[in-house]
């Protein structure tokens, strides 16, 4: 089959990109729709068996509202009294799914569930940014937080440089925010969408955020600074173990997907428990498209989304996925490098042989990319906004900036010297892409079900979860 006989599908839409104060001036001339010749495929074609979702993007999130009432309807809430006070915790990571809309919608939903079992009303919402300090509001404004969670003081934003709370811990004493434990009690309200698997190797994910989200600069440090890609999970685990934190948790959400989109919630009482659930289906729903995008031989990347670049998504993998593919990032017996950095050098992908930046935001360290590909920034309002970027004050000086975006493809197939093109724009589902990268991953997928059929059971057994919770999670 070559790829002249093969029909693709037309480009999908993807997600809707919220304006920032962190990415350039307007929204970009062109993207994956606007470029001649391009075409999409579904994962789902790649690998019939990837779970099905519920949702795919766009602003109709009433199966988003059914999905997680039904999974609420479980959960004991008996410890919430009317006149308690109730933090709500996200973090913004969410909202880089499918354009927000579903992590949203479930938030609001756990709030409006809560309120009418309990007739508990003092529900505040703690919006976590990683690092801008006008990235919260921004979120709270585009997602109509204040109106759902009725009033601007149940609304707040927190950054890690917010007044910490000393919390003990079995490895002394960690730092938390005090804006997310000021309440009598705390939800947490997450995701499974594995994103930097090189970071955490899908150990003990759900409880990434009390280490990294609600945590103090200081204690969130540790994890990039002082530990390696796996030991930096004990500083999670252990503050979400403390006294202190099990004393104020009543419940945690998880918004389950796949690489086809939203597969359903899941809820419990008991944060190991769902830990174990949520790793399961990373390691069941996304084994095979990680194992798909190592076998790439050669591609050209177009970075086209609302977040960091490493952050995008395609198929429902993110490109710090493809940038880092020179490893089985789910293998625990793999490589055991003394240091993060280490690690993630030897992984480093070099079939990527240019990349075009269309749009993404700043303030994420990404200046190794125009040092190892050749790379094109795709408009001068995109090229303005990278010359600003204190996270990256050498970037220009190494990339090349095009008029548009069918110019920086055409430099990039030059230089790269391939015109098997891959675009990350926030998709799930489907994969943005040329017919002869289309054509590639249609042929490699072939060989990849064996090998994550062998491999599942080893990667589930090193992480101590019994094979019998496949599928468990994720109800629809």
């Amino acid at each position: 089959m070559n790829v002249q006989s093969t029909s693709f599908d037309p480009v999908i839409e993807p997600p809707v990109v919220m304006a920032s104060i962190y990415g350039p001036k307007g929204p970009p001339t062109q993207r994956a729709k606007d470029i001649a010749g391009l075409v999409s495929l579904k994962v789902r074609e790649l690998f019939p068996d990837i779970p099905e979702a519920i949702y795919h993007g766009g602003e109709d999130v009433s199966a988003i509202r059914a999905a997680t009432e039904a999974v609420l309807a479980d959960i004991d809430m008996s410890m919430i009294q009317p006149k308690d006070s109730v933090n709500i915790l996200c973090s913004e990571h969410g909202f880089g799914i499918l354009g927000g809309f579903a992590y949203a919608e479930m938030i609001k939903t756990v709030r409006d569930v809560v309120e009418q079992r309990t007739g508990c009303e003092s529900l505040r919402l703690v919006v976590i940014a990683w690092l801008g300090f006008k990235e919260a509001e921004e979120i709270i404004e585009f997602y109509g937080f204040r109106e759902a969670f009725k009033g601007n003081n149940m609304v707040r934003g927190a950054t890690p440089f917010d007044r910490g709370i000393a919390i003990e811990t079995e490895v002394g004493t960690l730092y938390g925010l005090a804006k997310v434990y000021n309440a009598k009690w705390i939800i947490h309200t997450h995701y499974d969408d594995p994103r930097e698997i090189y970071a955490h190797r899908v150990i003990d994910r759900v409880s990434k955020p009390f280490g990294m989200s609600y945590a103090r600069f200081e204690t969130r440090s540790i994890f990039h600074m002082n530990f390696g890609a796996r030991s930096g999970n004990f500083i999670s685990r252990a503050i979400a173990d403390s006294a202190f934190v099990k004393e104020k948790l009543a419940f945690s959400v998880d918004m389950c997907s796949s690489p086809d989109g939203i597969t359903g919630f899941d809820a419990d009482n008991d944060l190991r428990k769902l830990g174990d659930r949520v790793s399961c289906n990373i390691l069941s729903s996304y084994g095979k498209m990680l194992e798909l995008l190592k076998r790439i031989d050669e591609c050209i990347v177009v970075l086209d989304g609302g977040k960091w670049p490493y952050y995008v998504h395609a198929g429902g993998m993110i490109f710090g996925q493809l940038f880092y593919a020179n490893k089985d990032w789910y293998d625990l017996e793999n490589d055991v490098s003394p240091t993060i950095r280490t690690l993630m050098r030897s992984a480093l992908n070099r079939n990527i042989k240019a990349v075009v930046l269309n749009q993404s935001l700043i303030g994420l360290s990404i200046a190794t990319l125009p040092m190892v590909y050749p790379t094109i920034v795709a408009s001068e309002d995109m090229a303005e906004t990278m010359r600003r970027d204190m996270a990256n004050p050498t970037f220009m000086d190494n990339a090349a900036t095009a008029s548009n975006l069918t110019e920086a493809i055409e430099w990039a197939k030059q230089k790269g010297g391939t015109d098997k093109i891959i675009f990350f724009d926030g998709t799930y589902g489907s994969i943005n892409l040329s017919p002869s990268m289309a054509q590639m991953l249609m042929e490699k997928a072939r060989e990849v079900d064996p090998v994550v059929a062998e491999r599942l059971p080893r990667w589930l057994k090193q992480r101590g979860i019994d094979p019998e919770l496949l599928g468990a999670g994720g109800h629809a």
